[in-house]
Parts: C-alpha cells; structure tokens; sequence
C-alpha cells in the first residue's frame, strides 16, 4: 500500500498542495486527474521523494524518508513527465539504466523484452535522439518496466509512477501504453499515473483522485469521480464531452473491454517474451 498523509508542498513562498491525504493500493492502477496547473505533477514528485515536502508517504508501510535509494530503487520506478538525454546514447543504453536501478540488474535478457513489451522491438541499436517523441516516450516506459519488471517480488508489490505516459502518443499506441500499465496492476504491481484524457481514465483506471487548485476534491472509482457534476466544476466542460465520457463507460464494460477481467496468467520471464 502507498500511503500519504498531510502532504504540503511550496515553490518558494507559494503553497502549491495544501495538507494532501490519499492512498494507492497494489493491483490497482490509481489515475490522478485534474486540470492543468491543479497539483497532480507535483503531488507525484512529493510522492517519489523528488520535491521537498512536508507530512508522511509510505510504501509498504515504510516512512520512504527512512529508506536508503537503493531500496526504493528496487521497489519503484518513476516516468517523469519530460526527460532529456545530452550525450548520443542508444536504445538499448538507455532502457538497461533502468535494469540496473532494480533488483533483476544481472538479468540483461529483460531490457530487450522491455522494448517488445511497448512496441519497439528492433530499436535495441538505434540511437535515442533520432528517434521521435512519441518512440522516444515508449524507450523512457521501457527503462521503467525494466526497473521493475516483476510485478510482484517476494510477495511485495512493485510500482511505476507515471506523469502523462500518453502525452506524445497516437491513439494506438495510448491504448497500447495504458494496456502495459493495466497489466502490471492486474499481476499485483501497483501504479499510479496521471492522465490528461479523461477517456483513458474511464476505461482502465480502479481509483481516481481528482485534484483542483493544490487540494484532492474527490477520490474513487472512476464512476463516482468522473461525474458530471464535478466534471462541469473543474473542468467546465460541455454536454459533447459527457456523451463521450458516456461512451468511454460503455467500451470499458463490453466484452473484452479493460474493464471486464483481470489477468491470471502469472508475469511471462523475460526470456520468453524475447524469444
């Protein structure tokens, strides 16, 4: 269980979270919404211990505060929103930095598994600036997955925490990322992620927290959260934009929809999803 408690949070002499209280549980996948500038972003960094904050977050029933960097290393693995790279690395380079964050780091079949898991086999050898925005956001979900890349490790979850993993991407390949990020929750990894379209949100998401102006408004499923009401509040938005919401509701309860089933099938080892 990830848990926070009081979390107040500044940049300089402005309070940006304002005495922020949730939790995220293991296999579930937890979507913080809200409009821009809310606090979401800077909710995850005072999460993953990147902002400086005041209040508790625990993992596991940890104080991460007492925790030494390798341990959360092995325990978590963070997409930040943007991540520049200076010097002229290959694909494979850059998704092996994660592999030996985490606790498989001898395992080099995984970052090659990692790069089929997102979609780019075959881009092992090419080099990372070269590549587009949206590939170059798949490589970064790579590295994290192969930080992580056991779902569950001992009987103690494992988790990602990703800020707008969908923002550079076609529509395919978002649905392809949150499928990713739904697996690992479905195999008991817990993630936590936050999401621009409400869409998405609607059909992959256990938990919504909807953040507005540094404070959680409303924390639940997605059919309590994501409502009209509250939505029209925030976002002001229009009657077109409930319809489509309506419809993100629908394709999440059809037949073969992410919202219909969770996967038995235990985490595939790296070597047979790369052979």
């Amino acid at each position: 269980m990830l848990s926070a408690r009081n979390i107040t949070a500044k940049y300089g002499r402005r309070t940006v979270l304002h005495d922020v209280s949730l939790t995220a549980r293991p296999g579930a996948l937890t979507a913080i919404i809200g409009p821009n500038g809310s606090g979401k972003t800077t909710c995850l960094k005072a999460l993953t211990g990147e902002l400086e904050h005041s209040g508790v977050v625990a993992l596991g029933g940890r104080d991460c505060i007492t925790m030494q960097p390798w341990e959360l290393a092995t325990l978590r693995a963070v997409l930040p929103q943007a991540s520049t790279l200076a010097f002229p690395f290959t694909v494979i380079e850059v998704v092996r930095m994660g592999l030996r964050s985490g606790a498989e780091a001898l395992d080099d079949t995984i970052p090659l598994a990692a790069l089929d898991r997102v979609g780019l086999a075959g881009y092992a050898n090419r080099f990372f600036q070269e590549l587009s925005g949206g590939e170059a956001q798949r490589v970064h979900l790579a590295r994290v997955l192969s930080q992580v890349w056991h779902p569950v490790v001992e009987a103690e979850p494992r988790w990602m925490f990703l800020d707008e993993p969908v923002s550079s991407l076609d529509i395919g390949h978002q649905l392809d990322v949150m499928r990713v990020a739904r697996a690992f929750a479905d195999q008991g990894g817990g993630v936590v992620a936050i999401i621009h379209d409400l869409n998405l949100t609607a059909m992959f998401a256990d938990h919504v927290i909807l953040f507005s102006k540094g404070r959680i408004l409303a924390s639940g499923p997605p059919e309590t959260v994501i409502a009209e009401e509250l939505l029209a509040e925030v976002y002001e938005i229009d009657e077109t934009v409930r319809r489509m919401l309506s419809l993100a509701f629908e394709l999440r309860s059809a037949p073969g929809g992410p919202g219909t089933h969770k996967s038995d099938k235990p985490p595939q080892s790296a070597s047979a999803i790369s052979a």
